[in-house]
């Protein structure tokens, strides 16, 4: 294994446990919804894709914006700060979504391409076509 394939492994490990650790904390800042809720309100940031209708640009910033740790961050302290389980909810779902993204291999998106992301090209060419 090379150090490139190495690390790609050590990333997907932490953002494994980051996902892990968002799932422990939403279960403890449960509103008593069902697990089917819960699916998808987890999948639920990657409605921001729908600003990809508009342009490539409109698409990233979108995606980006819910797909941001410092964005689920500022949720969860807010929340911690005002007493809002609401808030953490969101924060603690906003980072284990992001997180099983880039678990995945998906990470947030350059304005030039959909598959062109902070983890590296999506899809079976590494690079995009010239």
């Amino acid at each position: 294994m090379n150090q490139e394939k190495a690390m790609a492994f050590t990333i997907r490990i932490e953002e494994a446990a980051i996902t892990a650790v968002a799932i422990y904390f939403l279960t403890k800042y449960n509103p008593g919804l069902p697990v089917w809720m819960w699916v998808l309100l987890f999948f639920s940031p990657d409605l921001s894709m729908i600003g990809y209708l508009v342009n490539s640009r409109t698409g990233a910033l979108t995606y980006n914006l819910f797909h941001h740790r410092a964005v689920a961050i500022a949720l969860l302290a807010t929340g911690f700060l005002m007493h809002m389980d609401i808030l953490i909810t969101g924060g603690l779902l906003l980072a284990a979504h992001s997180s099983f993204d880039r678990m995945l291999g998906y990470g947030l998106k350059f304005t030039d391409d959909f598959k062109h992301t902070s983890s590296g090209w999506i899809g079976k060419n590494p690079e995009p076509a010239s």
